[in-house]
């Protein structure tokens, strides 16, 4: 009886440090006011390039795929006091950065920015960039990644939004066929997504091809 009673105030023990520290490290509350604490102490511009490895059922496979840990990517833009995303999730919109990654793995996160952004990003070129942006907004995330303006996927929305507002291609086109699509998982994703009709030669722009850029430097992670 004595035994017995040791062994489940043993287990009544871990269950409440499993708890607390649950409550005290991992409450998304405290997991954004984390965060805010490091946005305060970061140096964020307009257009800067934010990566993470997101939650999506889709993620692996990307990743496998890419070759890459990241899966996810958006552009910063400051308005007033406040930092947003501008991503092409369902549909494509303006995420609180905060919020942005407190959602990915771990709330990791790598912010990458135009070699000489100072010279090239000036206010005129940031609003043309901001006026393309503006003609993706609200459209449908692009699960097949094709290379229409139709639907979007976060790296295209990136790519395009450079390349017409700044006249900037940020990251090598690639064809479909270049990734590595022989993972299991990968596999099963394609199969889900075009069946048995894959279109190898369709244009693609992956978020590791944009990390990799070398018009880009590292000015941000965590």
């Amino acid at each position: 009886m004595k035994k017995t009673l040791i062994i489940f105030g043993f287990v009544g023990l871990v269950l409440f440090a499993a708890w607390y520290a649950n409550k005290k490290w991992f409450n998304p509350k405290r997991k954004i006011a984390q965060i805010n604490t490091l946005i305060d102490k970061s140096i964020f511009k307009n257009g800067d390039i934010i990566f993470q490895t997101s939650l999506s059922s889709q993620s692996k496979a990307i990743q496998l795929a890419t070759h890459s840990t990241y899966s996810h990517c958006g552009l910063i833009y400051k308005e007033g006091a406040d930092y947003f995303v501008f991503e092409a999730v369902q549909p494509v919109k303006r995420t609180p950065l905060n919020v942005w990654i407190a959602r990915g793995k771990d709330a990791h996160f790598v912010v990458k920015r135009l070699k000489n952004a100072d010279v090239i990003l000036s206010p005129t070129v940031l609003q043309k960039m901001k006026n393309v942006g503006e003609t993706f907004m609200g459209k449908n995330y692009d699960v097949t990644f094709e290379w229409s303006d139709d639907k979007i996927y976060c790296s295209e929305l990136i790519w395009k939004v450079y390349q017409r507002g700044a006249g900037i291609e940020v990251g090598k086109l690639e064809k479909l066929r270049d990734f590595n699509l022989t993972n299991e998982a990968v596999q099963k994703k394609m199969k889900e997504r075009y069946g048995n009709t894959i279109p190898m030669e369709e244009t693609v722009i992956s978020p590791v091809a944009i990390f990799d850029s070398a018009l880009l430097e590292t000015v941000s992670s965590n």
